[in-house]
């Protein structure tokens, strides 16, 4: 990855209390577990952003060794890396997820 593929994403990554990059954007998910992530996030009410890595390929390969994680989608919340459509449904599911967005809101 290129130092500038790297900034651009660091600077999303912190710009934006909630990140998610995937395929497609949250009005026009173009896969479903990206679709999956924007419901769950579009359910909690809250503020978000994205990145459709489908029109940008430096971020598309660049986030996968950002977060040494292979998969799309990819979810940062106050900076950190949470994880994909799975590590996002198990957390709302277990009502975890409300209480680390509503943290990273308020700060």
């Amino acid at each position: 990855m290129t130092t500038h593929v790297d900034e651009k994403i660091s600077k999303l990554v912190t710009d934006n209390k909630i990140m998610v990059f995937m395929k497609g954007n949250k009005l026009m998910p173009q896969c479903g577990f990206s679709n999956q992530v924007v419901q769950i996030l579009n359910i909690l009410g809250v503020p978000y952003e994205t990145v459709d890595v489908l029109s940008e390929p430096d971020i598309r390969q660049g986030i996968k060794e950002y977060s040494n994680w292979p998969t799309i989608p990819q979810v940062y919340i106050n900076g950190e890396f949470v994880g994909g459509s799975d590590v996002m449904t198990e957390l709302y599911q277990k009502g975890e997820l409300q209480q680390i967005v509503e943290v990273a809101l308020a700060s």
